[in-house]
């Protein structure tokens, strides 16, 4: 091993290089600091490589898959449709590689110097670095941990990425499988189960939950239930998973249900493990950095650590384990260190599924305004009233908008259909200006558009809608 003779000093370092840890490397770098920028494997870290993107590449192949079939509706012939899967998977790995590269040239753009290695923790103001048979320390000033998550691996089974897969290996199968079981009812497995069926899988959901509650809105969990069952896409109710076995050509998973011991062959399984945080190899216990639950580090609003001089963010701190909390943290740990006062406030965070039809979420549901003892009123506005919805023949879903009786403030935004992901940053602007329901019908919304769902769910919070015959208005007040 060749050691380096001395220490390097740098102003801030960076362990991790996924989304939140080069957003902080280059934003840091805007406001005047030299940033170096440690990364053990690829820039962009498991989201681009290994997760968001990957998926996301599947789930618009699965949703271009279903314009296509629906073209035929507006006049267009579609005789055949079938998938090359050597395209397929050239184009994901085209993506990968092209948004790779993209932050690799910002990176080299604001100066961020890059070095390959593992690192860890030798004291509160220095880090070693490995890679390979080379060692050097470095000595820093201020340091960021963004070293994200890895999906936990369960005794006894045998997680081959073949036909026993996990989060970072789902998105990545070279062909379509003939059955798809998952094991699961979070955000990856609903896109996993839409967009395998969509493009040709017979897939089963054991789900992970005693219930059938995907953790949504009761309104969306029951409208995804609607579509899945639509859709064929069978989910197991009431049923626990026990165990998986490799079979010649495929899997056998053994789950209990309605009282019984059963088994299903399948070709291949997916099994939606949480996240572990990637923090035991950090040498964080000789710091005596404070931690919470599973491997998580305590961070305040400014993402500071227990110990001064260290931030972490994003999978490696508790909470939920989206790219746009740890992006959101990287440059506010970031802005910190360069003396602007920053924080983060994660109470408005939004949540997307891409599904067919996508969903997105913010702000509280029905169901926990309730527990936290607000009297609410609620709208719930079909996409099939929209006329947009209609003339583009995507009319499933809906937009539910929850407020507070007393005040008229906007508490929650859920919406389940074709533009949500999109429409969703409307609504986190509205819940962080503490918007009333007249900021929602005041603003005028361009016509034809799905925007028009968003005010016409909020003037059907007073039985105002133009476009719900009257015997369909409502109003729900609950305390």
């Amino acid at each position: 091993m060749v050691v380096g003779e001395m220490a390097h000093e740098r102003d801030v370092i960076i362990i991790g290089g996924g989304p939140g840890g080069y957003h902080a490397a280059i934003r840091a770098s805007q406001l005047g600091k030299k940033v170096t920028l440690i990364e053990k494997e690829d820039l962009g870290g498991v989201c681009l490589n290994k997760g968001c993107i990957p998926s996301k590449v599947l789930t618009q192949q699965a949703s271009r898959w279903k314009q296509i079939e629906r073209a035929a509706d507006m006049g267009f012939i579609v005789e055949s449709l079938s998938l090359n899967n050597e395209k397929k998977n050239a184009y994901r790995a085209r993506i990968i590689s092209e948004l790779r590269k993209g932050v690799e040239n910002l990176c080299k753009a604001n100066k961020v110097e890059i070095i390959k290695g593992t690192a860890f923790f030798l004291s509160e103001n220095r880090v070693g670095v490995e890679h390979g048979e080379r060692y050097d320390i470095f000595q820093f000033q201020q340091a960021i941990i963004a070293t994200g998550s890895t999906p936990e691996r369960w005794q006894g089974i045998s997680f081959d990425g073949n036909r026993i897969l996990d989060k970072w290996s789902i998105s990545f199968l070279p062909t379509i499988p003939e059955h798809l079981v998952i094991h699961g009812s979070d955000v990856i497995s609903l896109e996993m189960a839409m967009a395998y069926k969509t493009l040709g899988a017979e897939v089963t959901i054991i789900p992970n939950r005693e219930s059938l509650e995907f953790g949504f809105d009761s309104s969306i969990d029951r409208e995804i239930k609607r579509i899945f069952k639509k859709e064929k896409i069978t989910i197991i109710k009431e049923s626990y998973f026990l165990n998986a076995l490799p079979l010649e050509n495929g899997v056998q998973v053994i789950y209990f249900s309605n009282g019984l011991e059963k088994s299903l062959d399948c070709s291949h399984l997916f099994i939606s493990t949480p996240n572990k945080p990637n923090t035991e190899a950090l040498g964080l216990e000789r710091l005596g950095v404070k931690m919470e639950n599973d491997g998580c580090i305590w961070v305040d609003s400014k993402c500071r650590t227990s110990i001064t001089g260290i931030f972490a963010i994003g999978d490696a701190t508790e909470g939920h384990g989206l790219a746009v909390k740890a992006i959101k943290q990287g440059k506010v740990a970031a802005e910190v260190i360069c003396g602007l006062p920053s924080e983060v406030d994660l109470r408005f965070l939004p949540q997307v599924v891409h599904t067919i039809p996508p969903i997105a979420t913010v702000g509280l549901t029905e169901e926990a305004a309730l527990q936290e003892g607000y009297v609410v009123r609620t709208s719930q506005l079909p996409l099939s009233s929209n006329g947009f919805a209609a003339l583009s023949g995507k009319k499933d879903g809906f937009m539910k908008i929850i407020s507070e009786q007393s005040t008229d403030v906007i508490l929650g935004i859920h919406f389940i259909g074709e533009g949500a992901v999109e429409l969703i940053s409307s609504g986190t602007l509205l819940l962080e200006m503490a918007a009333r329901e007249e900021d929602l019908t005041f603003s005028l919304q361009p016509h034809p558009s799905l925007n028009e769902a968003l005010l016409e769910a909020g003037e059907q919070l007073k039985e105002m809608a133009i476009h719900l015959a009257p015997k369909n208005h409502h109003e729900k007040v609950k305390q």
